[in-house]
């Protein structure tokens, strides 16, 4: 892992909502997130982020999570509260996609990405933990999240991958052989691969990660980008060795505790063999629990699950 070099802000930008949870950039610098009273936003004119513009385009009428851009304009939206949505950001119209995958409902619905073929890949963080319990699944260590695929036609997703711990981002690999997912709840990246003699077998990608992998980001031509939504817990990972019912007994407790987030931050950016190309951290930071990072108009921005808006920092150097 690298030593991490500091990250550094440029600016905050107020959103007029609370938990712009995931961050996706256009070609054109534009940046699109989701607050917590349904709205999906578009933020222009970040080459200047002191003077850039909150437009709302649409809105979910529940919560919206990951976000996907597709080659048309439309955003796949995940919503919090079941579904697999497509917006248009043109007219604010939405359509249901997904709500439900082996006969159960689509309870945390929290990343997607959409591959050349048509199909589209989404993450289930929890089968147990709806998000405004999202703690109480990583005290309990349920291993219930899942990786879903929709085809081009297909009414309902299929579940390729199973047993995930709280499977959150996800990213295709640029050759297409394989996807990227994060598992919040074990500090890890996995490898699941698409073709070869391995297609629909999943590997470690990279383990022991610095902190709580979040959403992730692939940059046009560049590395995938790792939001960290917290430094490493060790008393966490001692209670993950305890038994179901005492990590039970622990979770309900947490899900009503007040939580505060860390005042360290961090992003990562890797290869597709699951080589650190960046490490950025903060430490004492205002802003607090990044769970998403994207490139845009020559920044990095971050997105949170608690801010009211969005960090600006300084993009790494290239080469």
């Amino acid at each position: 892992m690298h030593r991490p070099t500091p990250l550094v802000p440029v600016r905050y930008v107020a959103l007029g909502g609370t938990g712009p949870e995931d961050v996706v950039s256009d070609t054109e610098g534009r940046v699109f997130t989701g607050v917590s009273d349904g709205r999906v936003l578009r933020i222009d004119g970040l080459e200047d982020p002191a003077t850039a513009r909150v437009v709302r385009v649409g809105e979910t009428g529940g919560r919206p999570l990951g976000l996907e851009l597709l080659p048309d304009g439309d955003l796949l939206v995940c919503d919090a509260y079941g579904a697999l949505l497509r917006l248009d950001p043109g007219t604010g119209r939405t359509r249901v996609l997904a709500e439900e995958a082996a006969g159960e409902p689509l309870r945390f619905c929290s990343n997607v990405v959409a591959l050349p073929d048509g199909s589209v890949y989404v993450t289930v963080s929890s089968r147990v933990h709806p998000l405004r319990d999202w703690m109480g699944d990583l005290v309990e260590h349920t291993g219930t999240g899942r990786l879903l695929r929709l085809g081009p036609d297909d009414k309902e997703p299929e579940v390729v991958l199973d047993g995930l711990q709280f499977a959150n981002g996800v990213a295709a690999a640029a050759d297409g052989s394989a996807l990227i997912v994060a598992e919040t709840g074990a500090r890890r990246l996995t490898r699941f691969r698409l073709t070869g003699p391995g297609a629909g077998t999943a590997e470690p990608l990279v383990e022991d990660l610095p902190g709580y992998p979040d959403n992730l980001w692939r940059a046009p031509g560049g590395p995938v980008w790792v939001a960290l939504a917290g430094p490493r817990v060790p008393p966490l990972e001692l209670l993950h060795r305890a038994g179901p019912s005492a990590r039970r007994r622990a979770a309900a407790l947490a899900v009503r505790a007040p939580y505060r987030p860390s005042g360290t931050i961090a992003v990562l950016a890797v290869d597709d063999a699951g080589r650190t190309v960046h490490h950025l951290r903060r430490r004492r930071s205002g802003f607090r629990m990044v769970t998403s990072v994207c490139e845009a108009a020559g920044h990095l921005v971050l997105g949170s699950l608690t801010e009211p808006g969005l960090g600006v920092y300084e993009a790494p150097p290239t080469g």
